[in-house]
This record gives structure tokens, sequence and C-alpha cells, in this order.
């Protein structure tokens, strides 16, 4: 009993020894903002980081094919923050892009989404469907209007009349 509850002892405080020196379960913030997080080829692009206020940062997008770039601290202990533009000939994919924060060395990475549609771009049909049905709604030739429309009552009047005969019992 006593070498289970040791071992069991020996385990929790390995865990949280463990759990003081690995890195927090929630984040500083100090992530790389990527916005948009998804663009078209040719589009541009802002990143961002707060972890890297002080001293700026050297950005590297060559992973889609833009290269390197310069994130700026702002004014006022703003994030420091950079722009690039997706090259038109980068192909559909997820890319990560990655800064170097200046003062510490400490590496923050964001995600970007290139795209083949712009996201959030609704598209809308245009035209019209080809049913075969016609000039319904005014958009057909008046002199073929007044023709179905004559067909339509001959054939209601012949099949009234057809009807009416076999009700009384002369046949066809």
């Amino acid at each position: 009993m006593r070498r289970t509850a040791r071992l069991v002892t020996g385990t929790v405080l390995a865990v949280g020894a463990v759990g003081l020196v690995g890195p927090p379960a929630y984040g500083d913030g100090g992530g790389l903002e990527v916005s948009p997080s998804a663009v078209v080829p040719g589009g541009e692009v802002t990143v961002s980081t707060a972890a890297c206020r002080d001293g700026g940062a050297a950005g590297d997008a060559s992973a889609v094919g833009a290269g390197e770039l310069t994130l700026a601290p702002g004014t006022d202990g703003e994030d420091a923050s950079g722009v690039f533009r997706v090259p038109p000939s980068a192909q559909p994919g997820t890319y990560e892009i990655v800064a170097t924060c200046g003062g510490g060395g400490r590496r923050v990475s964001g995600d970007l989404v290139v795209t083949l549609t712009a996201p959030h771009e609704q598209v809308h049909p245009r035209g019209s469907v080809k049913t075969g049905v016609g000039g319904a709604l005014g958009d057909g030739d008046p002199v073929q209007t007044v023709a179905g429309v004559g067909a339509l009552a001959v054939a209601a009047a012949g099949g009234t009349w057809l009807l009416h005969r076999r009700a009384r019992g002369d046949g066809i």
C-alpha cells in the first residue's frame, strides 16, 4: 500500500514540476495576427504582434513567396506591424508567416490562407434559365402569344365537347 502511495505521489510531483517549467496553458497575446486571414493572390496582408512592441521584428513571408518584411513598433506602445503583398503566382493553400522579435529573438507565427475566390464574396446568378417555356412574362412575340392562346382555347372546347358526348352516351 505504501509503495502505491509513493508511486502516485511521485507521479503527481513530477507532473506538477513539468507544469511549472512548461509553457503556460494560455497565451499572452504574443502570436502573429494576420489580417485578412484569407486572401486571393495579389492581395495585401497586414501582420501585427504584441510580442515585439519594444524593438520591432523581422518578418518572413517567403513561404507564400512574398519574401521578407519589417514589422515596425507603433507609437505609444502599439503592436509592431508590417504589410506585404501576396504574389499573383501564389497557389491556394495555408502558409505560415513568421516574425522574429528584434529585442530578444522571440519567434511568433500565424497562418495565411490563399484562396482563388475572395472570402465572403457572394456570387449572384445572372441571365435567364433556358427552360423552353419562352415569353410567359411579356418577352415573346405577340403573334405567337395569340396563336398559343387560340390553340389552348380550341383544345379546351374540343375536350369539353368530347366529354359531353361521352356523358350522353353518343360515343366518340
